[in-house]
């Protein structure tokens, strides 16, 4: 298979969060690539939170490809994160993220069933 991506949504106060994201889809749970049910580039637009929530039955890995801003873990601590940051929130667990600054956050998101 090789094509582009699906779709692009745009999420306003995700999870709770405020300002808005943009999620342009990859893969999706329609392409039965394993266990995967997304891999996505996401844009955190700027001055945009995600809020605190948890991951019941699935697994979720960030990369960060550009920006800078902060990911909120399991318990609740805020660490600092930039282009080439991994963050794996692990089945159960929860986690928020933060782009406090004046500029777009990229990152690469994927998400699979647990």
């Amino acid at each position: 298979m090789v094509r582009n991506s699906i779709e692009k949504v745009l999420i306003n106060n995700p999870h709770g969060g405020v300002g808005s994201i943009e999620i342009e889809k990859v893969l999706t749970m329609d392409d039965k690539f394993g266990d995967l049910s997304l891999f996505a580039k996401v844009i955190i637009k700027p001055q945009t939170s995600i809020g605190f929530h948890q991951h019941v039955g699935e697994a979720e890995a960030y990369y960060v490809l550009k920006g800078e801003g902060y990911f909120i873990n399991n318990q609740k601590e805020r660490v600092r994160i930039n282009p080439g940051t991994i963050c794996v929130i692990e089945v159960g667990q929860s986690h928020g993220l933060e782009n406090p600054n004046d500029n777009e956050m990229e990152i690469i998101a994927i998400v699979r069933q647990g």
